[in-house]
């Protein structure tokens, strides 16, 4: 069972069959702007929330990053309440999305090589607005999303279900992230992780 992680280099080894994409802050540079709505939505609600705690629960839900916050910060926001507004206001902003390289690139030199899937924890309004935002949507006939039902991240069962219905062994799969909950499911399902953040430096991606 392959679980190594690849930092060295964002290239596709030979014996992988199949490749599963996150989305935000992998395939899409959108973090910004996801920030910006929390900012937003906890202001309305006369709160702050600090980046880093935001940063620490990437890759997860927003109700559960929500429920997160009312244990550390012993707040007590409707949880449901407080997710969709977030989501709106997210919603409203990911038109101004764009790929980040050298994943997109890898994506589309990839494209009718190997079947390709995106799981994300966003919600799947947010997600396709993201792909089509980004001109990859065609690239992926697997999305999968919180949307979906499955345990979130760093449970597998995402990961899982995306290399099932790719018709690829979890073991031949390929998987890129960007946060530590995303990686986390991917080696738990038994898969090849690539971690995107050390190409990453300063606002630019470095070879």
């Amino acid at each position: 069972m392959r679980a190594a992680d690849q930092t060295r280099a964002l290239d596709v080894p030979s014996w992988v069959r199949g490749l599963i994409f996150d989305c935000d802050g992998t395939l899409a540079d959108t973090m910004a702007l996801h920030y910006a709505a929390w900012e937003e939505t906890f202001a309305a609600q006369g709160l702050a929330c600090p980046l880093e705690f935001l940063v620490r629960h990437n890759g997860k839900p927003t109700d559960r990053i929500v429920a997160q916050y009312n244990v550390e910060f012993n707040q007590n926001l409707d949880v449901e309440r407080f997710t969709a507004d977030k989501e709106r206001r997210a919603l409203a902003r990911l038109d101004q999305a764009r790929p980040l390289e050298p994943v997109a690139a890898l994506a589309r030199r990839y494209h009718g090589v190997l079947p390709m899937a995106v799981v994300s924890g966003g919600t799947c309004a947010n997600v396709e607005r993201i792909l089509r935002a980004i001109g990859l949507r065609d690239l992926f006939p697997v999305v999968l999303t919180a949307d979906d039902g499955l345990p979130p991240k760093p449970a597998p069962d995402l990961f899982l279900e995306a290399a099932r219905r790719l018709g690829v062994e979890p073991a031949l799969c390929q998987a890129f992230e960007d946060a530590d909950a995303g990686l986390e499911a991917i080696r738990r399902a038994g898969m090849w992780a690539t971690d995107v953040r050390p190409f990453w430096a300063r606002g630019q991606w470095v070879d």
